[in-house]
């Protein structure tokens, strides 16, 4: 009988895992992992662990990836955690969670899988490798092979020589030079969020959520990853409070309210926002509460309403995921390093970043699979 290959699998997050479980059909595989297996797995999506997405796959990339979720697409990943024993739903949005709503389950039934089909487990992190003739880690143990599903970790990307692009935090909360302290907890729905950065422009529609000193929710986000891509936190910010109304419209909304017998600005906005709001609105306006209400006035507080603008100077660092990593050109089909053809790089170590949704684990699981189940 032939001998199985020897695999190492560096990293026991999303991508890890799931390679792990596909590469152990032909072959005699070893996960690397200090921490708990699928760790990382229980905060994303709030804790809930959003899976996939049913839709918007052509979009949420900063690339084409599709030749790569064609061989493993968001209907192969939900039938593959039903294969163990996961139960999913998808919300309104076509996000995919399971049905417990807890991120523990998932990382359950793939830890089930694995000690089921008896992976080998080395609880250490691996702080050298070496590629000759055989792939030598941690000055100890030999491999055949090795899949890298380190995340957004350098130090092996420098230990291997090969090319990536800097990782920068995406999916973050962005820090803006104007002081939003007061406004620190309250959220804004239903508006239109655009993004203008070095003459390009990018819009997101939903809810922002202030912080201290900047702005955070899905659709800053979203924007948040293109910032990411150019490797610098620069850019405008423009929010549209009233999207589903135009500017005329808008004006004669509030031109109506002035037979509600406001006196002055203060008593004028009264009831049309949050009062922090209101007041930040007249701030940005040039107006102050005291102000005699006149056309002139109200037209700036109507466009401020439709151009509530932010000046982006920097990131919170509290990020899901990172921008960078081993560019797919370097890489086959099968996620194969061209040059170091005994390794393969699968998850977020690739070049590969997706927006809010399930889109960075649909990667995660669709690359893990294609390099576990190839190699």
């Amino acid at each position: 009988m032939e001998n199985k290959s020897k695999v190492a699998i560096i990293g026991g997050g999303a991508s890890g895992l799931v390679a792990s479980i596909f590469a152990c059909k032909n072959n005699d595989v070893t996960i690397f992992e200090a921490k708990p297996l699928g760790k990382k797995l229980l905060v994303t999506g709030n804790g809930k662990c959003n899976l996939t997405n049913l839709k918007n796959f052509e979009s949420a990339y900063n690339q084409d990836v599709s030749s790569f979720l064609s061989r493993f697409n968001h209907l192969d990943c939900i039938e593959f955690f039903n294969s163990l024993g996961l139960e999913v739903y998808a919300d309104s949005e076509g996000r995919v969670y399971p049905l417990s709503n807890s991120a523990q389950s998932v990382v359950d039934v793939l830890n089930s899988k694995i000690q089921k089909l008896g992976i080998k487990v080395e609880k250490q992190d691996v702080f050298d490798i070496k590629i000759g003739k055989k792939v030598l880690i941690n000055d100890i143990f030999e491999f055949d092979k090795v899949i890298v599903a380190t995340g957004s970790q350098s130090e092996i990307l420098e230990k291997l020589g090969v090319n990536y692009k800097k990782f920068y935090p995406s999916l973050v909360a962005l820090v803006c030079k104007q002081n939003t302290k007061r406004l620190s907890g309250i959220r804004l729905s239903d508006v239109k969020v655009t993004l203008e950065q070095n003459g390009k422009r990018h819009d997101e529609f939903g809810e922002v959520l202030f912080k201290d000193s900047g702005l955070s929710g899905i659709c800053i986000f979203n924007l948040s990853s293109y910032l990411a891509r150019e490797g610098e936190y620069i850019g405008k910010i423009t929010i549209d409070l009233l999207p589903k109304q135009s500017e005329a419209e808008t004006a004669t909304m509030l031109k109506n309210r002035i037979g509600l017998g406001a006196k002055n600005f203060g008593e004028f906005t009264r009831g049309l926002f949050n009062n922090e709001v209101n007041k930040f609105l007249l701030w940005q306006s040039g107006i102050e509460e005291s102000d005699d209400l006149s056309s002139e006035k109200i037209d700036k507080l109507v466009y401020t309403i439709k151009n509530l603008q932010f000046d982006i100077v920097d990131n919170y660092g509290n990020n899901q995921v990172k921008s960078g990593g081993v560019p797919l050109s370097d890489l086959t089909q099968n996620l194969q390093h061209k040059k170091l053809g005994c390794v393969y790089f699968v998850g977020e170590i690739c070049d590969v970043d997706g927006l809010c949704g399930g889109y960075n684990l649909q990667w995660a699981f669709a690359s893990g699979k294609i390099a576990g189940e190839s190699i």
